[in-house]
């Protein structure tokens, strides 16, 4: 195996981690969740639930290792999870920022703002979605 797959891998499994354990906290814990839901959302309490269905399930398809068409479906599932849910962060933001303490700060939700790309890209990566930018250009 070379060194790109065993890198992808690892990415795919630490990526499969991530979500693995933000699906169990959606479903064993979800006032966080409820707390930064934007107010435009229907049924919170069932979105919030249904997201944690979402991430195992995407945790679960990255993590199987008979299909790569599956994988790949599990992180096209899992980008367009992250992009979703992308409001939410922008709305605990907002919220954060509005409190008299500024919440957590703006240390953590200007990286948070800018991590959400980078996990869409990464699900899509580790999914086997796209290579880019690691394609090697041919002579």
């Amino acid at each position: 195996m070379g060194t790109g797959r065993v890198i992808r891998s690892a990415a795919r499994l630490l990526l499969a981690l991530f979500y693995a354990v933000a699906g169990y906290f959606h479903l064993a814990r979800p006032d966080p969740f409820l707390a930064i839901m934007p107010g435009w959302v229907p049924a919170p309490e069932a979105v919030v639930l249904w997201t944690g269905i979402a991430e195992f399930a995407g945790a679960a398809g990255l993590l199987q290792p008979w299909s790569a068409a599956l994988r790949r479906w599990a992180g096209i599932g899992l980008a367009l999870y992250a992009l979703c849910v992308w409001p939410a962060n922008f709305n605990h933001f907002a919220l954060d920022m509005a409190r008299d303490d500024s919440g957590l700060g703006l240390a953590y939700h200007v990286p948070r703002m800018f991590a959400q790309p980078v996990i869409i890209w990464l699900a899509l990566w580790a999914g086997g979605v796209t290579d880019w930018p690691f394609r090697r250009r041919k002579p």
